[in-house]
């Protein structure tokens, strides 16, 4: 079958995702025609990504996060305004989208949580089956718990979430554990690269940290100059950064680079960082401990941090204050959680959804509740 990606390029763990993906889609005897990219001002494609991907990639512009002033809080109106302005920018995106549709004819249109992806599916209604993918989808399970919401933080979650999905086939719920599917989604397990299943782990003298928002950079350095005793390794996607810069003797930032962060991944003691999905994935697979730090004003990340937590892989912080994390360690706080068993179950789950693919009209009706 040929599959056509539409990815998210906030951060990342969709791009990981994807990678793996294809991978997954290589040894099945399937094709991935090409991907199509969410960008922004803000952010750059890693090169990563565009050595490993291995299909052609189309960059379109896609809504975005707004940050405050010191590029660490969301902030959902001025996010809302910033992207209901750029409304002619993302029709133009939409219908690029829709000329690599025509032009490749993909089988299977698979998006990793990119908003365009289920606004173009709802709009112009491809003849290609439409797939979702992401830990967001588990929202939908019985068992899901939210984290408390301030304000709107949770309707607006739910609601982008519904709307990446417009009219999907399959709903795939990435999760950190084993639960039953459902009549709305399909629980599978994390996506990770060949590469992170190839390392072996070790107890280096350092902890790992990454910062979806460059903004916690400032935390970081404040925490490392007031302990010089901890050592810090920190990879950011910081557009003018430089590859490797040292501040500190106990702390250097690094873009993001695939092999070596997943190199430093496992030697470290444990990973600091925003809870993002794929990173603690990541670290769980390797037997490292984690602490996750919510993006302030960033809901999904709240609820990432709560399911970490009762995962048992971690804990949650406010705040980058790594000595949490060592204390968590000396005092045996966080549980040996080991997920390889579920991971190594995606072949036959991948098998087990081709078979019931059909060319279904989707459904386009709006009527559940959003709160």
């Amino acid at each position: 079958m040929k599959f056509l990606f539409i990815v998210q390029g906030e951060g990342r763990g969709h791009m990981t995702q994807a990678i793996a993906f294809a991978s997954l889609l290589k040894k099945q005897g399937h094709e991935l025609t090409g991907v199509i990219v969410g960008k922004s001002k803000r952010r750059a494609i890693p090169d990563f990504f565009i050595r490993e991907i291995s299909a052609p990639i189309h960059l379109v512009e896609s809504p975005n996060f707004a940050c405050d002033k010191a590029e660490k809080k969301i902030l959902i109106g001025k996010t809302i305004r910033q992207n209901l302005a750029k409304a002619s920018t993302f029709w133009r995106s939409l219908k690029e989208i829709h000329e690599v549709v025509q032009r490749e004819q993909p089988d299977i249109i698979l998006n990793f949580y990119d908003l365009l992806g289920g606004i173009y599916n709802g709009i112009f209604r491809p003849e290609a089956q439409y797939w979702v993918i992401g830990h967001q989808y588990l929202i939908y399970h019985p068992e899901f718990q939210f984290a408390p919401a301030a304000g709107l933080n949770k309707f607006f979650f739910k609601f982008n979430t519904r709307l990446t999905a417009l009219g999907a086939s399959e709903k795939l719920a990435l999760s950190f554990y084993e639960l039953e599917s459902t009549n709305e989604i399909r629980v599978v397990p994390p996506l990770l690269r060949e590469e992170v299943k190839n390392l072996t782990p070790t107890s280096g003298d350092f902890y790992l940290t990454y910062m979806v928002n460059s903004g916690y950079g400032a935390e970081v350095l404040a925490f490392a100059k007031a302990n010089p005793q901890l050592n810090i390794r920190a990879y950011w996607d910081k557009k003018d950064a430089a590859e490797t810069e040292q501040p500190l003797p106990n702390l250097s930032f690094h873009r993001v680079h695939d092999k070596n962060f997943l190199r430093d991944m496992a030697a470290c003691k444990g990973l600091v960082s925003t809870a993002g999905f794929e990173s603690i994935c990541e670290a769980m697979y390797l037997g490292k401990p984690v602490m996750v730090i919510p993006v302030d004003g960033q809901y999904e990340q709240a609820c990432n941090a709560l399911d970490t937590v009762n995962s048992g892989a971690g804990i949650a912080s406010d705040n980058f204050d790594f000595a949490k994390l060592e204390h968590a360690i000396q005092s045996r706080e966080i549980s040996e959680n080991s997920f390889q068993d579920w991971v190594s179950t995606w072949p036959n789950t991948f098998q087990q959804i081709i078979p019931e693919t059909k060319m279904t009209e989707p459904d386009f009706i709006l009527t559940q509740s959003f709160s």
